[in-house]
């Protein structure tokens, strides 16, 4: 069972190919787009243990040439550092335009890979094989990438769209439960924000998704990127619509940012969280009632996800300290953050002038106190 995705965006259009055990077939579905036998893949410590060899059997057929490099696994090798270190290394290895490189790992990779190959000669095509469910569904679709800035995440980076992206969902088995639930909340936030069936769906499959159910998961990743693809194609640089992606966000990265970035609170269970916080919000300023945060509530905490603040494994800063971090998120105007916020399931919208008196006090709701 394989499925095929089109992001249409004119020149920049590229597939998703999403199915089982597709990287015995990588030589195969990457051949079309090869101008000589030549590859580079980047990829962290833990994939090239995991999944390297199955790769490399799968690109044997194309008789290529593969250039390696191995970075730390982790959400702090998004940074200056470890990003020159990649360009590096692909200027050294005398990288062209016309070559692939493959980014074969989670967000982390797939984001530094995609930076690097959007700066490196003016830009190099890249293909992103995500090897988490959070890079499947979300990260490695659309052409986003970058990293972070000790302000905040994400702060630092272009738009690079990939040549493809293969989703190889047998990859997964590997991952924790913990890492299946942290992709699990970007699912969760597609049909939160724009397809209030896709999340009637996910209330009743929610639990075969995470345990690998093959059909399960495939049709939620399948899902996700259908979701994602078509905001894309219809607002590539993220001016309109493509903002409604960022559903939880704006509370999820205050939160990375607060607890440097560490493995404390992964991106998904900030997002989690976000997306509470977000219809919390809704609520609180009005457009939508109670009932709507509480069954977004209940459905996070039936998948055994946090929903608020003071439940995360981390001693997070006050509310003010948080509000002043969300100021840096990529979504201010004029100083002042916007909030996806919602008129009820799958129906996000963006909002502006949101009174901050609303924001600090869901916060300290969800901190569990009114002292902050």
């Amino acid at each position: 069972m394989t499925e095929t995705i089109r992001v249409n965006l004119a020149a920049r259009s590229y597939d998703i190919v999403i199915g089982s055990n597709l990287l015995p077939d990588a030589g195969r579905l990457l051949k079309p787009l090869l101008n000589r036998p030549r590859i580079a893949v980047l990829l962290d410590e833990n994939v090239e243990r995991l999944h390297l060899p199955k790769l490399l059997a799968g690109l044997k057929p194309l008789g290529v040439t593969c250039d390696l490099h191995v970075i730390r696994s982790g959400e702090s090798a998004k940074s200056w550092k470890i990003l020159e270190e990649c360009v590096e290394w692909l200027i050294d290895i005398g990288i062209e335009r016309q070559d692939l490189v493959i980014a074969l790992g989670g967000g982390v990779v797939g984001d530094l890979a995609g930076f690097a190959t959007a700066i490196v000669r003016r830009g190099i095509r890249c293909v992103q094989v995500p090897t988490t469910l959070l890079a499947q569904v979300d990260s490695s679709v659309g052409g986003k990438t970058g990293i972070n800035s000790k302000s905040g995440k994400n702060l630092i980076g272009a738009f690079h769209q990939p040549s493809m992206v293969l989703c190889d969902v047998l990859l997964l088995k590997s991952l924790t439960r913990r890492l299946m639930l942290s992709g699990y909340g970007e699912i969760a936030k597609y049909g939160l924000l724009g397809d209030v069936e896709f999340f009637n769906w996910l209330e009743e499959n929610g639990s075969k998704v995470i345990s690998g159910v093959p059909d399960r998961l495939i049709r939620a990743v399948q899902k996700s990127c259908e979701i994602k693809a078509g905001i894309v194609a219809v607002d590539e640089t993220e001016h309109g619509r493509r903002t409604l992606l960022n559903l939880g966000h704006t509370f999820a990265h205050a939160i990375e940012t607060d607890v440097g970035y560490s493995d404390l609170v992964l991106h998904g269970e900030a997002v989690a969280v976000g997306c509470c916080l977000a219809f919390d919000l809704s609520h609180e300023v009005g457009f939508t009632d109670a009932s709507i945060p509480s069954r977004v509530r209940s459905h996070f905490r039936m998948m055994g996800m946090c929903t608020d603040i003071h439940q995360l494994p981390a001693r997070l800063s006050p509310a003010e300290r948080l509000m002043e971090l969300m100021k840096q998120d990529k979504k201010v105007v004029d100083g002042k953050p916007r909030f996806v916020l919602a008129r009820g399931i799958g129906s996000a919208f963006v909002a502006k002038d949101v009174p901050p008196d609303a924001v600090r006090q869901v916060l300290r709701k969800s901190a569990g106190t009114n002292r902050q």
